[in-house]
């Protein structure tokens, strides 16, 4: 591409620029009465090359021309600056999470796997839907993952690697019946809250907000602390968390087994305890959802999404190479042994240098 190209249009003066070189060659320096014996003897070499100068000369015309065009090589750069988000997922893996209201194409599922599958979408994009409901993804975002029942388990701590975030939460299982089984939001909670808090000391830039995202179906009944109090401690430290209540409400058919080992659907009593969860969301300055079906699930954390969005800067810049006063480089073995070709001026006050050494030693002409 050239910077000028108007000056292009000066390269249609070469034919007259030509024509004058060469028409001065032909007019007769000498008078003779005949040169018919001239015309028989066999032209020198030096004789044959009187054309070289003025060839020159025209070459290194169209370089200078071509040089004030300026020539150049363009090569794009893109650099992203963002505030990220670190995003801390908190999902109940106690037992009330079997119960199978939730559909997945039509098939009924149980609610964690329905939210795997929405959560995971949330983390790294629907590349199949194109609509605008789709969600994103967060690619410049650290995220984590907790999972707890009657404990909490952080599975990662906020991270960019969200294809090994995704992969933990889809090795997610129901806890078993027994000690481990219980809905502990408040440990969940604190937890999450350490985790975002030694961000601080890892990362070199401090996060621009922390998030906390908690998914539970049940009441807080395990653990040592308090859904509130995990609430104040992360308002404290500026954390905001999105609660959301998963699960129909009443009655929900969950999978049992019977006396005779198999496995049936039978209606049970769920409870989810919304008031807690929208007074741990309003404390932090955050938001109470809840979620009966997969598609409300995934409204909600598109909501979330559009919510906490990521400030991404993008800067776009051309580094040129001029041509007229730059080397350009060959790709490999192109032209060997040359491994970039000189600047335009540069061969054009060669040709020039050439042509008057020429013109003043071996093509040197007598007037």
């Amino acid at each position: 591409m050239f910077h000028s190209p108007w000056y292009l249009l000066l390269l249609l003066l070469l034919p007259w620029v030509a024509w004058r070189l060469f028409a001065t060659r032909r007019r007769p320096a000498v008078r003779f009465s005949g040169i018919d014996i001239a015309g028989q003897l066999r032209r020198t070499l030096r004789q044959r090359m009187l054309w070289l100068p003025p060839v020159l000369t025209i070459v290194a015309i169209a370089l200078i021309i071509i040089a004030l065009a300026r020539p150049r090589l363009g090569q794009e750069r893109t650099i992203a600056e963002n505030e990220g988000i670190a995003i801390q997922l908190i999902v109940d893996r106690s037992g009330s999470m079997r119960a199978m209201d939730f559909q997945i194409d039509g098939e009924s599922v149980d609610r964690l796997a329905a939210v795997k599958n929405v959560a995971g979408a949330f983390v790294t994009g629907e590349q199949e839907d194109a609509s605008e409901e789709a969600l994103q993804g967060r690619f410049s975002d650290l995220v984590g993952l907790i999972t707890f029942a009657g404990f909490a388990d952080g599975q990662t701590p906020p991270t960019l690697d969200h294809g090994f975030v995704v992969s933990r939460l889809n090795a997610t299982t129901i806890a078993p019946r027994g000690n481990e089984d219980g809905t502990a939001i408040g440990d969940a909670i604190a937890l999450a809250v350490e985790k975002l808090t030694a961000l601080d000391e890892r990362q070199s830039e401090k996060i621009k907000s922390k998030v906390i995202i908690l998914l539970t179906d049940g009441e807080n009944n395990a653990g040592d602390i308090e859904p509130q109090q995990a609430a104040e401690l992360a308002k404290t430290l500026g954390i905001k968390i999105y609660t959301i209540g998963v699960g129909t409400k009443g009655r929900a058919p969950i999978p049992v087994v019977d006396l005779f080992g198999r496995e049936r659907l039978r209606w049970m009593e769920v409870n989810i305890d919304e008031e807690t969860l929208q007074r741990v969301a309003e404390t932090t300055g955050g938001k109470y959802f809840r979620a009966t079906d997969t598609d409300s699930l995934k409204q909600i954390y598109a909501a979330i999404d559009a919510l906490e969005k990521t400030k991404v800067e993008t800067h776009h810049f051309v580094d040129y190479r001029e041509l007229a006063v730059q080397p350009t480089k060959l790709p490999a073995g192109a032209l060997p042994p040359l491994d970039a070709l000189p600047p335009l001026l540069g061969l054009a006050l060669v040709l020039l240098l050439v042509r008057w050494l020429l013109e003043h030693t071996w093509l040197r002409e007598l007037t």
